[in-house]
């Protein structure tokens, strides 16, 4: 338990060190260029107390439970030797945390909005809802089959170099024939899905899945997963813009 509070406060500490630049940059401006005082003070510093806490709280979560979590899981599926299963759980693993990605459902649902404004769905409450989950579901199952694809990488030891840049050749190639409003909810696409949730889990696996491989470097093998999880959900949600 007093491992666990000392964790806390470091994490304090570190959370305090992150957000000070923030905090500063904007009463520079607000106060200094702008020559304002700055508006409701006490909500403003209950909120970044807010942050702070929720920060500190987050970063202790992830050191202490999913970092953890996602190495164990990892050991345990090769040590198993069933290839099935470890698909299965790196795909379920992608697909879960993308769904669960508190980035990607604003985006979609943004994008939704925008989409009945501009007239490509209907402009009612059902067609919105609808739009926004079917674009959450084309980026979770490109996040799910990224991680399979990223885990065949580790075990058969391919450079990532060799899957990254054909992708980003295919990603130019469709931009090129996508309707123009999918564009930029495709790319943006790709940053909101590699978020919060997401990262720490695959990341986990992939460090976790090479340091259980004879022969795999953890450094250079279990790293990468994030680039290619970026990467499939922009091809992913053109080819939906087309689609649609």
């Amino acid at each position: 338990m007093d491992e666990v509070l000392r964790r806390l406060a470091n994490n304090l500490l570190e959370s305090c060190k992150d957000l000070l630049p923030i905090v500063l940059v904007v009463a520079f401006f607000q106060i200094i260029v702008l020559k304002q005082a700055i508006p409701e003070i006490g909500v403003i510093l209950l909120g970044t107390l807010s942050i702070l806490l929720g920060l500190t709280f987050f970063v202790s979560g992830l050191r202490l439970g999913l970092f953890p979590i996602g190495e164990n899981l990892a050991h345990s599926f090769v040590n198993k030797g069933s290839l099935f299963w470890l698909l299965l759980f790196s795909f379920a693993l992608g697909f879960g945390s993308s769904i669960a990605e508190p980035a990607l459902m604003a985006v979609s649902q943004e994008a939704a909005i925008v989409a009945s404004i501009g007239g490509i769905i209907e402009n009612n409450e059902l067609a919105i809802n609808k739009y926004s989950l079917e674009l959450r579901l084309t980026v979770a199952l490109a996040v799910g089959l990224s991680v399979m694809l990223g885990v065949v990488r580790i075990l058969k030891g391919w450079p990532l170099q060799w899957l990254i840049i054909p992708g980003y050749v295919l990603v130019m190639v469709i931009t090129f024939v996508s309707p123009d409003w999918i564009v930029g909810v495709a790319y943006d696409s790709g940053g909101v899905t590699t978020s919060t949730v997401t990262v720490p889990l695959v990341t986990a696996l992939g460090v976790g899945l090479a340091s259980s491989i004879r022969g795999r470097n953890p450094l250079t093998d279990g790293f990468g997963m994030i680039a290619i999880c970026a990467l499939s959900p922009i091809i992913a949600v053109l080819i939906f813009g087309i689609v649609l």
